[in-house]
This record gives structure tokens, sequence and C-alpha cells, in this order.
């Protein structure tokens, strides 16, 4: 029985230490997390255990944009509430990836514009929407250069036709040049 002692011990000690590395993993390991500014990154999917280490790396609002409880989005229920518990902000703008709009964005930006110091994480499932309106936000409210932006944008994907449409459409909207897909060398 003493022998089963020590691997018990370790067993509880191996699970602990586990435990605090899940709850420590830093945002870099959010999937496409993406930094642009002092102020403003976006993302794929996060978990609660990445609330603490965005915290702590200043992060005061979270903006998502995907629904709740659809593919791996089920976190998201209870991310919320972990969030204010933190004393962070956070925002859901559900936009439908089908059928984007003109107003989801405006949406967006007027939540960054009511507050345009807060440290913003704005992420949804893969940072295709994200990705989409900070782009958009960057070039239209920041004054990012346009190609920057866009090289930022195409880094994590390259929007389908529905999503360059919203991007044109947004950005002819604000008399600004369309966005062209990427030529594959």
């Amino acid at each position: 029985m003493n022998s089963l002692l020590p691997k018990a011990t370790l067993f509880i000690f191996g699970c602990f230490l586990a435990s605090v590395a899940a709850a420590e993993q830093p945002p870099k390991e959010i999937p496409n997390f993406r930094v642009y500014s002092a102020h403003f990154a976006s993302s794929g999917q996060i978990a609660g255990h990445h609330l603490k280490p965005l915290q702590r790396d200043g992060f005061q609002r979270i903006v998502y944009l995907a629904y709740r409880g659809q593919g791996n989005a089920t976190d998201q229920l209870s991310i919320d509430r972990q969030a204010t518990d933190l004393g962070m902000s956070y925002v859901h703008i559900p936009v439908p990836w089908q059928s984007p709009s003109p107003v989801d964005y405006q949406t967006f930006a007027a939540v960054m514009n009511s507050q345009p110091g807060q440290k913003t994480l704005l992420h949804c499932q893969m940072n295709y929407r994200a990705s989409a309106f900070s782009f958009l936000y960057r070039v239209l409210e920041l004054g990012t250069p346009f190609d920057e932006a866009a090289r930022d944008l195409f880094a994590v994907w390259n929007p389908d036709q529905t999503w360059l449409d919203l991007i044109n459409t947004v950005l002819a909207a604000n008399n600004r040049a369309a966005l062209a897909p990427p030529i594959d060398p």
C-alpha cells in the first residue's frame, strides 16, 4: 500500500499542474490570435481559461461576433459571465455567417467608438468575421494604411464572395476603394 501512495500523490500533483497550465494558457495560443495595436486584437474562439491571461495582458473588453451555441462556441454561454466577473466588459453582436450586413459592422464600430481607449479582443469562431470587421475598423476608424490592414486580413483568410461583398459595400459607403481578393502567385 505504501508504494501506491507516492504514485497517487504524483498523479494528483500531475493533475494539479495540468489544470494550472490550462488556466495560465497565454493568449497567443488562442486560434488565429492577431495583435493590431496596443488596444486592439482579434482571434478565433476563446475559452474560459483564456480570460485571466487576457485580463492580465490588459484586455478590458471582449466583443464576440458569432452566434452562441454554434459549433465549438458552446462555451460562450458562460464566458460572458466569467468576463464580467473579472471586471471586463463583454459585448455579443450575433453576425450571421451567410448574410452579414453593414448594420452589423456599424453596430460593432459604435461599440468600439463608445470607449475607444479600452483594450479590446474581437473574436468569433475562426477569426474570419472578426478579421473582416477588424480590417474595416482599422481602415475606416483608426487610419491604418489600406495595404497593411489588407495584409493582416489575408494572413487569416481570403474572404469568400459574401464577405468580400460586405467589406466592399462598407468601403463604398465610406468613399473608399474596393478590396480586391489577393492574386495567387
